[in-house]
């Protein structure tokens, strides 16, 4: 019975989240429903004179994994947020000025007889077969996002429909302040104020409490540190160091703006390509967010902001802001009793839609090895290989669409002359001699994502799987001719993405008047 009391008292009974945002309430959100339970007093700690990042969030099919662990409900949820759906990313001009792509989600074709689908189309494409259209053709989500339409995931594994897969664009404040109504529901207390100095215990280091401005100390055994691009536990208190990507990633700044909608959102955000890097649009409900990513080295400040409002489609609904970053990651994510999360990680460029996906997966990975007071260093090492190894992997992914251009400009040409990772590399040479893109352990993108990118970005194979010979030729002509009439059928009968949203606008009323502590008293 000591033994088991000896082992109770050892445990985490304080939790601080030292920051806000998106990754601090999804932080809260994920505790409060899977550790709370437990006897964990959660606490996050934000200012409201400190601002967050982004006017508008763009993601990637995990978050449905993260909002159903949470038990939110989807259609409740995009209304809060004033959320769309998400087929893809249309990428314009990222190869040549006048060519587009989209990167869509979900898979090319159907696989048969151990033969991946793009194989078959590689075959006949090489030969200058026009008749059977480009690869997007036969990807559901492509298609659907070119008409503009949407539908759920259904039927067997079979239906085309079935292999639809998609994600959402959000407002990131609105979706912070959800999750903020969800997280303090279950017992998580927030507490205003601004941070002036961390304390450390003597004796090891550890964080013992931060102080806030008015004296206040919170103490706690393990501290979450989501402070954004200062890293104010990680880096300022521990000293953790930073990994600078900026040889292969030269973007510095990034400027942003809303603007009100012109005609009905599309299901998918668009990646334009600029003079000096890049624009995105993200789509949402009550209007469009808006920014352009480049490098200070061949445009000024005032340049940039002139080109994205120059650009706008609709009229702008707030002044531009302007960010400053680096990309790349802390040396370590977790040191001591401290686990940085989001921004306060590491940053790479929002080009694939990454950024909350990251946070997503530090947050499980802090579940799946949640700690004691003993701090098993062995658990933190492990944290630390698999965060780098992820950073690390969608950092290839990325530098990818820079590497792989044809443009002209002094910026482009730099970016396609660069010498790049290994790893990278590798993957590009294993590519270009057969169209194999075979994935690895432990990877966000799937052998679609990087079929998709090294094709639209101009990387053509220069042979393909041998195996395909092993079908008969006009056997394989009339099944791939099939499933692109499948696809194009299933997308053509899919509703409006415009149509499908108006039925979640308007949430039905429940029985009996408002739920006492829902989402919209919670979080006013």
């Amino acid at each position: 019975m000591r033994d088991r009391q000896e082992t109770a008292s050892g445990r985490v009974k304080r939790v601080v989240i030292v920051g806000g945002g998106t990754s601090g309430w999804m932080c809260a959100a994920a505790l409060s429903r899977l550790v709370a339970h437990a006897g964990v007093e959660i606490t996050l700690v934000e200012s409201d004179e400190i601002g967050t990042i982004g006017v508008g969030e763009a993601t990637i099919p995990s978050i449905l994994d993260f909002n159903a662990a949470l038990g939110l409900d989807e259609d409740e949820f995009l209304r809060e947020t004033q959320g769309t759906f998400k087929l893809g990313i249309e990428f314009v001009g990222w190869n040549r000025p006048d060519e587009r792509y989209i990167h869509p989600f979900g898979m090319f074709g159907r696989d048969t007889q151990a033969i991946k689908f793009h194989q078959l189309w590689l075959k006949f494409a090489q030969r200058g077969d026009v008749e059977l259209g480009p690869i997007e053709d036969y990807n559901l989500c492509a298609m659907a996002a070119r008409l503009g339409r949407f539908a759920r995931p259904a039927g067997r594994g079979d239906s085309v429909l079935s292999s639809l897969r998609y994600a959402f664009h959000f407002d990131a404040g609105l979706y912070a302040r959800y999750l903020r109504g969800y997280s303090e529901r279950r017992g998580v207390v927030r507490r205003e104020g601004k941070i002036t100095e961390v304390l450390q215990h003597a004796d090891n280091g550890f964080i013992r409490a931060v102080k806030l401005a008015n004296g206040e100390q919170i103490e706690g055994d393990l501290f979450v540190d989501c402070s954004g691009f200062r890293g104010l536990l990680i880096e300022e208190t521990l000293h953790a160091g930073y990994e600078t990507w900026n040889q292969w990633l030269p973007c510095d700044r990034a400027v942003a703006a809303p603007s009100s909608n012109v005609g009905p959102p599309p299901p998918y955000t668009r990646a334009t390509a600029d003079e000096a890097g890049w624009r995105w649009r993200i789509p949402l409900q009550h209007r469009t967010g808006n920014g352009y990513v480049y490098c200070s080295s061949f445009i000024s400040d005032d340049d940039a902001e002139q080109r994205l409002l120059s650009t706008l489609e609709g009229a702008p609904l707030a002044d531009p802001r302007r960010l400053k970053f680096v990309a790349g990651r802390r040396k370590a994510f977790w040191i001591k009793n401290c686990v940085a999360v989001g921004l306060a990680g590491g940053f790479i460029e929002p080009l694939e839609s990454t950024s909350i996906h990251l946070a997503q997966n530090a947050i499980a990975r802090l579940l799946a090895l949640f700690p004691d007071k003993d701090f098993s260093q062995p658990e933190i090492d492990e944290f630390n290989r698999l965060n780098q190894v992820e950073y690390e992997q969608t950092r290839d992914f990325i530098i990818l669409h820079y590497k792989a251009n044809n443009r002209s400009e002094p910026f482009w040409r730099r970016l396609a002359q660069m010498p790049i990772p290994d790893s990278l590399q590798s993957k590009i040479d294993l590519f270009k001699s057969r169209g194999r893109a075979l994935r690895g352990v432990q990877t966000l993108f799937t052998e679609d994502s990087w079929i998709a990118v090294m094709l639209g970005q101009g990387i053509h194979p220069d042979g393909y799987d041998p195996l395909v010979d092993s079908l008969p030729e006009d056997e394989a002509r009339r099944f791939v001719r099939h499933v692109r009439e499948m696809v194009g059928k299933t997308a053509q009968a899919m509703p409006l993405h415009a149509k499908f949203l108006e039925g979640l606008v308007v949430a039905p009323a429940p029985a009996g008047g408002v739920e006492p502590g829902s989402t919209t008293r919670a979080v006013r």
